[in-house]
C-alpha cells in the first residue's frame, strides 16, 4: 500500500501520535481526516498541513459522528485505504481505594473510548474499504490501531486502560483473519512511554524517572517514532494480524 493518492482518516489526529502521523501521511503524499475533540487543535493542524487535510470534530464514542468522519473521509479526494485510530484516554484508579472501590462510571467510560470507540470506527471503516479497487497485491486498504504495552503489563491503578487496551489486542487477529478476504489488513501498535499529550499532566522530574525505566533508548518516545511505524506497516504487506511493541525494550513493573 502506498500513501500517496490515498486518503487516511486518523482518530485523535489533533495531537500526540495522531498528529504526527497525519504530518506522516501528508509529507508522504495522502490526503487525511483528521478526526478530533479538540476543535481548535484539529483546525490548526489542518491549516498548517494546507488543502491535503481536513478537521472534522469527532466524539469516537457517538456512533453518528464517527459516521461523519468516515463519511467525509470517503467523499475526500482520492479512496479511503488507510485508518489510523489513536484517539484514547488514560486512567489511573484502583480497585480499591481510599474513597472505595473503582467507579465504575470511570471504567465503563474507558472501555467507551479506547476499546468500544476503536472498533466502530474500525466497523465503519471497513465497510467503505471493501468497496476499494484492489491493488497489484490485491490490497484494498489497511487497519492500525493503537493499544499499550499496560496491555501485557497493566500496573496498579491502571485496570480500566489496561482492559481497554488489551482488548484492542485481542481484536486484532480476529479482525485481520475476517478482513483477510476482502485485501484489507489490520495491524495493532502497542506504544511504551511516549511524550505525549497524556503525560502533560505530570511533573518534569517524574518524566525523568519514567524515561529511566526504558533500557535503550533511555528517554520518552517520540510521536515521529511511532508515525515511523506506521508508515512502515502501510508499505510492508506481510504485517497482518500482529500487534507490535514499539518501546524501547521496556517492561512496566507493578507500580
Amino acid at each position: 500500500m502506498q500513501e500517496a493518492g490515498s486518503t487516511a482518516l486518523v482518530t485523535g489526529g489533533a495531537s500526540g501520535l495522531g498528529a504526527a502521523t497525519a504530518r506522516m501521511l501528508v509529507a508522504r503524499g495522502a490526503r487525511v481526516v483528521i478526526a478530533d475533540l479538540n476543535e481548535q487543535a484539529g483546525l490548526q493542524l489542518a491549516a498548517e498541513l494546507g488543502a491535503q487535510a481536513v478537521f472534522v470534530r469527532t466524539d469516537v464514542t457517538v456512533e453518528g459522528q464517527v459516521r461523519a468522519a468516515v463519511d467525509q473521509a470517503a467523499r475526500y479526494t482520492g479512496t479511503l485505504r488507510i485508518l489510523v485510530t489513536a484517539a484514547g484516554i488514560g486512567t489511573q484508579e484502583r480497585l480499591l481505594g481510599k474513597a472505595g472501590p473503582h467507579d465504575l462510571q470511570r471504567f465503563t467510560q474507558a472501555l467507551e473510548v479506547n476499546l468500544i470507540g476503536t472498533f466502530d470506527v474500525v466497523r465503519q471503516t471497513a465497510s467503505v474499504m471493501v468497496n476499494n479497487s484492489p491493488n497489484h497485491d490485491g490490497e484494498r486498504g489497511v487497519i492500525i490501531t493503537t493499544a499499550s504495552v499496560a496491555a501485557f503489563e497493566g500496573q496498579i491503578g491502571q485496570v480500566a486502560y489496561a482492559a481497554s487496551k488489551a482488548g484492542i489486542v485481542g481484536m486484532t487477529l480476529p479482525l485481520a483473519r475476517e478482513l483477510a478476504r476482502f485485501g484489507i489488513r489490520v495491524v495493532t501498535i502497542a506504544p511504551g512511554i511516549f511524550d505525549t499529550p497524556l503525560l502533560a499532566t505530570i511533573p518534569e522530574e517524574a518524566k525523568t524517572t519514567l524515561a529511566s525505566q526504558v533500557p535503550f533508548p533511555a528517554r520518552l518516545g517520540h510521536p515521529s517514532e511511532y508515525a515511523a511505524l506506521v508508515e512502515h506497516i502501510i508499505q510492508n504487506p506481510m504485517l497482518n494480524g500482529e500487534t507490535i511493541r514499539l518501546d524501547g525494550a521496556i517492561r512496566m513493573a507493578p507500580r
